[in-house]
């Protein structure tokens, strides 16, 4: 149930007072529920969002006029007004609070910033032959997972040398169904070609059944199995299916010892080390599972300069697995405020005992050391950088004639061949560096754009990121507003945004134009102003360097977006389009003519000759390419 007093009349003709003495007055109202309180200021953004056990006794302690921390007593002159709702449960309170810091980040809380989903492992179960394969997200598709893994590349690498050992295809199941003879991956051993038949169902299934076993760390009776098959091809004097053996073992003992630290006495854990300094915090998590290390991630969760390691870390650990599924254990680096009510958290969501340790001695000990070193070893560089990076941007800041040193750069560029596949691209830094999950792409949809017109695909690009702008933070309180907007391109490509942005009443973000200079090499850029010369920066600034480094990586990713674009425009079959042309029945057409082009070149009658196809389709297939 939610409790808020509705402003009085001389609330709303004079400024809402702040302070404990507004917090006092809520007391009156509150009971001894567990529950959630938010505190607001003067504008109604949420300053603060915290649980308790006991809400009037949690809200007496911010009553108080004195005893607080700087960052708290800060946060208390600010609040305006509070909101609450309770639960049933100091644990729904937990759950709850977590939700909304996400929702709604706060400024006074422990706030993680970069909560991506983490990769797993697939091996499908809605296909006689699976497919392994790696995935993100939601686990809807039917099947075993396993994972997480700390990146995409430790799960490739896996991938890779899983393929090696037991050959199990990783082709879609479309692929499949079209496949007339093997692929490539079949060709260097990677596949046991189970699409053209050349492995039975059910020794395929064993080569299943063994790749889960090994995920789920029971190798030893694998390896032994391959190496009782090596012998036996040797004594059998069947040389090369002996070493095609020996090849398995091989990348099966690659794969255990790039996992790294292998702890023997534990199965299924999240190492999670906190280091703090300066007021900054770096968590860094180490993945085990199947007694295997599947790799470590860092994260540096905002936080302010008088909160405790007790308080960041059980912030970070209600934040971090609300979206993601807890492992048994966690074993930690440090206690934590509630270690009880996270534990039975954790374990409502999970439907399984999770256990929170704080290790003293031991293998775990020696794990949780191991991760403190990294957390130690990655905030310092990250402080290094953070410096340095704020250094470039006030050197950005006078170059530009800013104001201030902008928080939010926005860089665009183009890509397209000739005009086909064409896509623009933004990236966006800022005073942590590359802000990746920020980036956009934008696929041109100009019909009445001429096929290379630059002009015309920025100006689409850039119309449709501040309608959205206007659409979805009108008053700028969002942090989604760029500071300065960085333009691959000179005169020309800057002329055409400010158009667009006068259009949609924006013309106080600064705007700069980077041109390649007249031998269009790298260090001559020309910086092109609305209305203003073109100026350059000295060969060896940092800065220019820093420009460079920016208007790259849009490049970069422009181009990536470009080529997955005609990557994905090359890979699609027309006969895909044909209505009542299914899988068995595309698979016909290719065997019998060799190629989709072939089949659009058949007549009535060459099409009715293939098995399978009855006159109705045969007829559809040719009204298709002929009508078209």
């Amino acid at each position: 149930m939610v409790n808020n007093e509705p402003p009085t009349p001389a609330q709303i003709e004079h400024p809402a007072p702040v302070g404990h003495e507004v917090i006092q007055s809520y007391l009156k109202t509150l009971d001894s529920s567990p529950g959630v309180y938010r505190m607001l200021d003067r504008e109604s953004r949420v300053l603060y969002v915290g649980k308790a056990r006991n809400l009037r006794a949690r809200v007496s302690n911010y009553a108080r006029a004195s005893g607080h921390s700087a960052r708290i007593a800060r946060m208390i002159s600010m609040t305006a007004s509070m909101m609450f709702l309770t639960t049933r449960t100091e644990t729904e309170a937990l759950l709850l609070e977590q939700n909304l810091i996400k929702q709604l980040k706060p400024k006074f809380n422990v706030l993680l910033r970069d909560d991506k989903s983490f990769p797993n492992i697939l091996v499908t179960g809605d296909h006689p032959f699976a497919q392994i394969k790696k995935h993100r997200g939601a686990k809807k598709q039917k099947g075993a997972y396993y994972g997480p893994f700390a990146s995409a590349g430790a799960v490739n690498r896996t991938l890779n040398q899983l393929q090696k050992v037991f050959l199990l295809r990783n082709c879609t199941d479309s692929m499949f169904e079209s496949r007339t003879r093997p692929c490539l991956l079949y060709q260097i051993k990677r596949c046991s070609g189970p699409c053209v038949g050349l492995i039975s169902e059910t020794d395929y299934g064993q080569s299943v059944k063994d790749a889960e076993r090994f995920l789920t760390g029971k190798s030893t009776d694998i390896q032994a199995k391959l190496a009782t098959q090596m012998q036996e091809a040797s004594e059998a004097m069947e040389f090369e299916r002996a070493a095609a053996v020996r090849d398995r073992i091989r990348a099966m003992t690659q794969v255990q010892s790039a996992q790294g630290i292998n702890p023997r006495g534990v199965t299924e854990a999240d190492i999670v080390a906190l280091h703090m300094d300066s007021g900054q915090a770096c968590v860094q998590v180490f993945f085990i599972r199947a007694n295997q290390n599947w790799g470590n991630r860092d994260f540096y969760p905002r936080v302010g300069a008088d909160v405790d390691a007790a308080e960041v870390l059980e912030a970070f650990l209600g934040q971090f697995y609300d979206t993601k599924e807890p492992p048994r254990q966690l074993i930690l680096s440090n206690e934590i405020e509630n270690p009880d009510l996270m534990a039975e958290a954790l374990t409502q969501k999970l439907g399984r005992k999770v256990e929170l340790l704080v290790p003293q001695r031991g293998e775990k000990a020696e794990l949780v050391d191991s991760a403190l070193r990294n957390a130690r070893e990655s905030l310092a560089r990250k402080m290094a950088e953070s410096a340095t990076q704020a250094k470039l941007l006030r050197g950005l800041a006078d170059a530009f004639e800013l104001p201030e040193p902008p928080a939010r750069i926005e860089v665009y560029d183009n890509s397209h061949i000739q005009g086909t596949n064409a896509v623009g691209a933004m990236i966006v830094a800022g005073p942590d560096g590359f802000m990746k999950n920020s980036y956009r792409k934008f696929n041109i949809r100009g019909d009445d754009l001429t096929p290379g017109d630059d002009f015309g695909m920025m100006k689409e690009v850039l119309h449709r990121r501040f309608k959205r702008l206007l659409s979805e933070d009108p008053d700028r309180a969002k942090g989604m507003w760029p500071d300065l907007l960085l333009i691959d391109g000179g005169a020309g490509q800057v002329s055409a945004v400010a158009q667009i942005m006068a259009e949609h009443g924006v013309e106080d973000i600064p705007m700069v134009g980077v041109a390649k200079g007249v031998d269009r090499d790298a260090g001559k850029e020309e910086f092109h102003r609305v209305g203003q010369r073109p100026f350059a920066l000295r060969h060896n600034d940092p800065v220019l360097y820093f420009v460079q480094r920016m208007r790259d990586e849009a490049h970069r990713f422009a181009i990536g977006t470009h080529r997955a674009k005609r990557a994905k425009s090359n890979m699609k079959n027309p006969l895909d389009d044909i209505p009542g042309v299914g899988a068995s029945r595309k698979r016909a057409l290719l065997a019998h003519f060799g190629s989709a082009k072939a089949v659009s070149r058949a007549n009535l009658a060459d099409l009715k000759a293939v098995d399978g196809v009855s006159e109705g389709l045969a007829q559809k297939v040719y009204d298709f390419f002929h009508d078209q």
